[in-house]
């Protein structure tokens, strides 16, 4: 009688670890994106991510909205820097996300600040 729990159980497990592993390390794509870097907030009330916008037009039409994991400190750091500025992201985006690792499907990579298009000094 247990072992056929067992081996249930161990299934369950298994799956779960596969479409874990799949999600987390197999990329849908990649690319960069730039804009004015409108927003990042360390957000949730039991597990907090750390989430973000860029606008990526003149009257904000376009918003880009991502996430950050907890690991990439420096990225984070370099986002709280350049808030209100105007930085290009590099980014992956990933099939799907758990809610313990962000709201979006979009995880920010690296950060550079960037000189405006719309401002030229």
């Amino acid at each position: 009688m247990k072992k056929p729990l067992f081996i249930t159980l161990g299934i369950i497990v298994a799956v779960f670890a596969l479409i874990y592993a799949f999600i987390y390390f197999v990329p849908y794509s990649d690319g960069i994106r730039s804009g004015e870097l409108i927003k990042i907030s360390h957000k949730g009330v039991i597990i907090k991510t750390w989430e973000g916008q860029i606008s990526q037009g003149i009257s904000g039409a376009q918003i880009f909205s991502f996430s950050v994991l907890d690991k990439d400190k420096d990225v984070i750091e370099k986002l709280q820097q350049y808030q209100g500025q105007y930085v290009k992201l590099h980014y992956t985006e990933r099939f799907a996300t758990f809610f313990w690792l962000g709201d979006t499907k979009y995880f920010i990579t690296d950060v550079q600040k960037e000189q405006s298009p719309h401002f030229r000094n």
